[in-house]
């Protein structure tokens, strides 16, 4: 802890500073005229509408004991935000990973995610870059959430808030964009009152993608249509359809040489033309909400889905420092998933206490291929080839014409069947005013049985965990909160994506995660709040010695310090200011990778006058280590700077500009392993258009 504080000290940039004292030349002001804070149900206020989502009860955002960001669709309107990992650059306690170039990952807490993503509270952990086109508000929930959320969680989620339709309601909008990759996108939203009680709202989109790097594209198609029904006064059901088809080249980056990515390299793309992710994925929900009494709702959701994904690329596997050829390494990799979902929550107040109830039954079947690449000159997935731009794989290093067969060598052929049977259970007490209580856990019967077909064996493995959690709260004032909160979250042996799962494996307990957190949220006005918070992780490895006797180790130790302010300063001025500072110890004692030393950023928007404002975004991201226990193998520290500017022609006209990397610096990061470091993207301008009618 000491650490931590004083690096975040000595490191403090000027921005931070001048922000405070932005920020505390209106505090008092703001105090005056703001005595008493109302709980006032809007959307990035309270985690809580008749949308189901993240936290299932109506809590006022002061009142949840841990950290939550949340980004409305405004906000990912006016900073151009495009993606999850937009998203995150900009979120405190959380950073990007690179995700091998074919799914959103992230890293919450020093503790990195492909499977931790959720829609309306549903589990969505299928392995793709998730579009924001039909997103009312993404909340990012920190630290263990196995209570609400079940198995992963262990480092927190992102839950994504879908857009509704509005009953007696007609409004639409297009949004258009391009930007100087040559990139464009359109989205398309319409609501229309159906009948007295029902409204439908479709919603479109369309992406073509470019970037700075040879060889990308890609595009995304995404068709929503989503009905309201109000059945009577208490009760209403939502249904949606949602069809994705999405295409993109896989980039997984340039080599390190004498501990860091090679700058000379940033033009050159190490993969061939044929490096691909597709999806189609097909995923039909509905969600029966019923008010039983002005102290008492349910909740039945059932989601049922099916993905269709697929990615193949060529990597660099090795290099030596100098050198001017470089060893490629690749596969292919399909997979097949089907889900269903079906969950059910009843919140009920009773006297001081707010009682919430749920269950929820899993049935998944994920089939997955895994094959080598197999190069005719080595029999073998890899070979060496001299290092140009572009990559030429047709004539290894040595001048002999080869070529390279996605389906000679078959690494892997798995089926996975996963039954998951949940219960839980959480009380949140008004003990008075001035103190709250929240305790819970949740019961989670984890099944699965993984086919090794290639193999011709089975193994299967059934966990069975409970996940405390319990928070206190304490206010001195409405407007204040501080609090403590435990909690705990397991991730099974057979990992975030049901591939395998070994002998070995199935004899031991699940990876359990623990987190504490001491934090302090004070709304200084209606539009003003900040948040301060320090917390301590770690996880627990189930383990087998030599003599096979059971037994546990300490795994990854993680603890930090998160603060952010965020609202609106004055009539003409809001703000996001965020600071993150983590220190790491993996099980073996050494540097964990992923976890910058610090990070800052800030993105503030200015007013001008009733049509025109503009913003400014700056990140400061410290130095990370791209591997475990090397820390002299790191990716270096950047500072990138954001601009946007937006003028409203008309009450249904809206023009942006948006500037990303305004200095045009040279950046990395994130890096899935040694020789796979991304380039950040140069300056990029997009101009966008929003039509409301």
């Amino acid at each position: 802890m000491n650490k931590i504080l004083n690096r975040f000290f000595d490191d403090i940039s000027p921005i931070f500073m001048i922000g405070v004292l932005l920020v505390s030349s209106f505090v008092i002001s703001a105090q005056d005229n703001d005595d008493d804070v109302e709980e006032i149900v809007v959307k990035g206020n309270v985690l809580y509408s008749d949308q189901v989502n993240a936290l299932k009860t109506p809590v006022p955002v002061l009142d949840v004991p841990q950290t939550v960001s949340i980004v409305t669709d405004d906000d990912i309107r006016k900073q151009g935000l495009r993606e999850i990992g937009d998203i995150v650059r900009y979120t405190t306690g959380v950073n990007t990973s690179q995700g091998e170039g074919h799914r959103d990952a992230v890293v919450f807490r020093g503790v990195r995610s492909t499977a931790d993503f959720f829609q309306d509270g549903n589990r969505d952990d299928v392995q793709y870059y998730r579009s924001l086109y039909n997103v009312e508000q993404v909340e990012i929930l920190k630290g263990p959430n196995a209570l609400l959320f079940g198995r992963g969680g262990t480092g927190g989620v992102i839950n994504r808030v879908s857009k509704k339709a509005a009953v007696g309601e007609t409004f639409g909008s297009v949004d258009f964009g391009a930007d100087s990759f040559g990139a464009n996108d359109i989205a398309l939203d319409y609501n229309t009152a159906t009948g007295d009680n029902t409204a439908l709202r479709v919603m479109v989109h369309s992406d073509a993608l470019e970037n700075h790097r040879d060889h990308y594209d890609g595009r995304r198609l995404g068709f929503n249509p989503t009905l309201k029904v109000v059945l009577n006064d208490t009760t209403t059901l939502d249904i949606s359809y949602e069809h994705a088809d999405h295409e993109r080249y896989i980039d997984r980056g340039v080599p390190t040489e004498n501990g860091e990515p090679v700058e000379r390299f940033e033009k050159i793309t190490f993969g061939g033309d044929d490096n691909l992710t597709t999806l189609k994925a097909n995923i039909l929900r509905a969600t029966l909400s019923k008010k039983f009494s002005d102290t008492r709702k349910g909740n039945l959701s059932i989601v049922s889905s099916d993905f269709e994904k697929m990615y193949k690329n060529y990597y660099a596997s090795g290099y030596t420092a100098g050198a001017t050829v470089v060893t490629m390494d690749g596969y292919l990799d399909p997979t097949e998933r089907e889900n269903t979902i079906i969950s059910g929550s009843m919140v009920n107040e009773v006297g001081n206490h707010t009682i919430l109830i749920g269950a929820e039954i899993i049935d998944t079947t994920n089939n997955n291929h895994r094959y080598n690449t197999f190069w005719s000159t080595t029999s073998d997935d890899n070979e060496v080839f001299n290092i140009t731009r572009p990559m030429d794989f047709t004539v290894n290093s040595a001048g002999v014409p080869t070529s390279n067969d996605y389906t000679a060598d078959l690494k892997s052929k798995t089926k996975s069947d996963i039954d998951v049977t949940s219960f839980y259970i959480q009380d949140q007490i008004d003990v008075s005013d001035n103190l709250k209580l929240m305790i819970g856990g949740r019961y989670d019967s984890f099944d699965i049985t993984v086919t090794d077909i290639k193999g011709g064996s089975a193994q299967s493995k059934k966990d069975t965990n409970f996940s405390p959690r319990a928070g206190i709260i304490l206010k001195p004032q409405d407007n204040i909160s501080w609090y403590y909160s435990y909690s705990e979250s397991f991730l099974p042996r057979s990992g975030e994506q049901f591939k395998s799962l070994s002998a070995s494996n199935a004899r031991l307990d699940a990876d359990v995660y623990e987190s504490s957190e001491l934090g302090v949220k004070w709304a200084i006005s209606d539009d003003l709040s900040f948040t301060a918070a320090y917390f301590d992780s770690e996880q627990v490895v189930a383990v087998r010695d030599e003599t096979g006797e059971s037994g546990e180790i300490v795994g990854l130790q993680v603890d930090g310090i998160e603060l952010e302010l965020k609202g609106k300063v004055n009539d003409n001025m809001n703000v996001v200011l965020g600071y993150t500072d983590m220190d790491g110890k993996t099980s073996s004692g050494g540097e964990p990778r992923e976890i910058p030393d610090s990070t800052l950023s800030v993105w503030a928007t200015y007013q001008v006058s009733d049509q025109l404002g503009w913003g400014l975004g700056v990140m400061k991201v410290g130095e990370s280590n791209i591997s475990n226990n090397k820390p002299g193998l790191v990716l270096p520290s950047y500072t990138r700077v954001d601009f946007s500017v937006y003028y409203d022609v008309s009450d249904d006209l809206t023009v942006r500009l948006n500037a990303e990397n305004l200095t045009d610096e040279l950046y990395f990061p994130h890096s899935h392993s040694t020789h796979q470091a991304s380039v950040g993207e140069p300056m990029n301008v997009r101009l966008s258009l929003t039509r409301k009618f």
